[in-house]
């Protein structure tokens, strides 16, 4: 499947995380985005170093400026279980507006042709690094890394597309 690209609609697809009441919650991403203006982005996974110390940090620490240009919600998916990404959005002192996604079996993540395989280095099918600024639905920017590249899809690529 060919990768999501900029005026495509994103696909619908059912995600897990953990609310304020420490409780399990299925969301549909459409019931997340429809009618607003949303970053979805991606990483190859949960406590890895790039996206542990760089990728998600850029998110959380220039969310208040994402949100004064009209951005509504933050979601980010990673192909973890939801107690994983519980885990791993705990591990940050403050998440301010970013919504910890878990793609448990890379459904979502292949829906968006977005999928990457890292079994030979024992990590199965993973994401591919993205950001992508969707408004009601339809990508505006996708910002797509190429392997484990971080080169295109922190907050600074975003606020610069703004």
């Amino acid at each position: 499947m060919a990768p999501i690209t900029v005026g495509d609609t994103i696909p619908d697809g059912t995600l897990a995380y953990f609310d304020e009441n420490d409780q399990m919650q299925q969301v549909s991403v459409h019931s997340l985005a429809a009618g607003k203006k949303v970053v979805l982005f991606g990483v190859p996974g949960a406590f890895t170093p790039t996206c542990s110390m760089k990728h998600v940090p850029s998110f959380i620490e220039k969310s208040e400026e994402l949100k004064s240009k009209g951005v509504e919600e933050l979601l980010l998916i990673s192909v973890n279980d939801p107690f994983v990404m519980k885990a791993w959005k705990k591990s940050y002192p403050e998440t301010k507006n970013v919504k910890f996604l878990a793609d448990g079996s890379a459904t979502y993540t292949h829906a968006l042709g977005l999928e990457l395989d890292l079994a030979e280095k024992g990590l199965g099918v993973r994401s591919r690094r993205f950001a992508l600024l969707v408004d009601n639905l339809k990508v505006v920017v996708a910002n797509i890394e190429s392997g484990g590249e971080f080169t295109v899809s922190g907050a600074d690529e975003i606020l610069a597309a703004l």
